[in-house]
C-alpha cells in the first residue's frame, strides 16, 4: 500500500463523551484497533500503514486518551466496553474484527462478552489476563511487594512507585522519564525512529485517567477464579468468537503466567501464537511478523465464509 489515507475524526456518543478515532480507507473487511494504557490510536500508525488495503481499519482513542473527552471517570473496564459499543453503533459497524493491545485486550474481551453479534474475530496482543492485572504496593526497595496487593483507587493513586511518578511526568511534561520507563519495560529490543518516539511520548501525556485504568485492571476478572482481590464473574463464557492470542516471548509487562490464564479461560476458542524476539510492543519490535500473524488469522475467517 503506497498511499495510506488515514483521517482523524471524532464522534459524539449518547453518554456525552466524544471519542477521537483514526479511519484508514480500505475494502469491505472491517478491523477495529483498541490501544493500551499510556497510548492512544496514534501508536497504531505503523499498523495502519502496513495492513493490507482490503481492510478498512478504525483505531479508537478510548475515553480519557488522545483526542477523546474524559467527562466522566471510568471505574471499570466495562465502562470502556460500553463506550466501544456506543462507538460502533454510532458508525453502524457490524461484522468486524477487534484487535486489543494490552489494556485494550481486556476492553475487547469485555466488549465481545457484553455485546455479542458485533465482533466476528477477537485478536489479543500482549493482552491483560481474563483475571485482570494486579496492582501491588511499592515495597521499601522500590519494587512491587507481591504480598501486598492494593485494593482501592485511593491506594492506587497514592502509590509512590508507579502512579505518582508517571502522573508527575505527565503533569510536568517530563519526556525523559517517560522514555526511560518505556526503554526499560516496553522498547527493550527496538525503538521507534526519533521523530516517531517524540510523537508517541507527547501522545502519552494526553492520558487523563492513569490511576483509574490501573484500578480498573486490578479489579477486572471475567474468569471463574478468584484473582486474589475479587471473584470472577464468568463472563469469559460469553465470548463466542474465535480468538487469536499473541504474546512476545520477551514481554516484561504481560507475564507468561498471565498469558496462560488467558489460554486456560478461553479454552478451545483460542489459538496461541508466540512472537519471537518481541517485547510488549511487537508493533515496533517486528511489525512485519505482527501484521502477517494477524492477517493470516483474519483471512482464515474470510475463507470460511466463501
Amino acid at each position: 500500500m503506497n498511499m495510506v489515507n488515514v483521517h482523524m475524526k471524532k464522534v459524539q456518543l449518547p453518554n456525552g463523551e466524544s471519542l477521537g478515532y483514526r479511519e484508514r480507507e480500505g475494502g469491505d473487511e472491517v478491523v477495529l484497533l483498541l490501544h493500551g494504557n499510556m497510548t492512544s490510536s496514534k501508536h497504531w500508525d505503523l499498523v495502519l500503514e502496513k495492513m493490507d488495503e482490503k481492510y478498512k481499519v478504525y483505531a479508537l482513542d478510548l475515553r480519557g486518551f488522545g483526542a477523546s473527552t474524559y467527562l466522566n471517570p471510568v471505574e471499570t473496564i466495562g465502562d470502556f466496553a460500553k463506550d466501544v459499543h456506543q462507538f460502533v453503533e454510532a458508525l453502524n459497524l457490524r461484522e468486524f474484527a477487534i484487535v486489543g493491545w494490552s489494556t485494550g485486550g481486556a476492553v475487547a474481551m469485555e466488549f465481545c462478552a457484553r455485546f455479542p453479534n458485533f465482533c466476528n474475530r477477537l485478536l489479543l496482543l500482549a493482552s491483560a489476563s481474563t483475571r485482570g492485572y494486579p496492582f501491588f504496593a511499592t515495597g521499601e526497595n522500590g519494587l512491587p511487594d507481591l504480598s501486598n496487593r492494593l485494593e482501592t483507587i485511593e491506594e492506587v493513586r497514592r502509590d509512590p512507585g508507579k502512579t505518582i511518578p508517571i502522573q508527575q511526568a505527565y503533569d510536568e511534561g517530563n519526556e525523559a522519564l517517560l522514555q526511560a520507563v518505556w526503554n526499560s519495560l516496553i522498547y527493550t529490543h527496538n525503538q521507534p525512529s526519533e521523530s516517531l518516539y517524540q510523537a508517541y511520548t507527547e501522545d502519552m501525556m494526553t492520558q487523563r485517567n492513569l490511576a483509574e485504568v490501573y484500578q480498573a485492571l486490578n479489579i477486572f476478572n471475567m474468569s471463574h477464579h478468584h484473582n486474589g482481590l475479587v471473584e470472577g464473574n464468568g463472563m469469559v463464557d460469553d465470548i463466542n468468537v474465535p480468538v487469536l492470542v499473541m504474546r512476545g516471548d520477551r514481554d516484561q509487562v504481560i507475564t507468561a503466567r498471565m498469558n496462560e490464564e488467558l489460554l486456560e479461560d478461553l479454552g478451545d476458542r483460542a489459538t496461541y501464537v508466540s512472537l519471537p524476539n518481541c517485547g510488549h510492543s511487537p508493533l515496533i519490535d517486528d511489525l512485519g511478523l505482527l501484521v502477517e500473524t494477524m492477517e493470516q488469522f483474519l483471512e482464515k475467517k474470510e475463507r470460511q465464509r466463501q
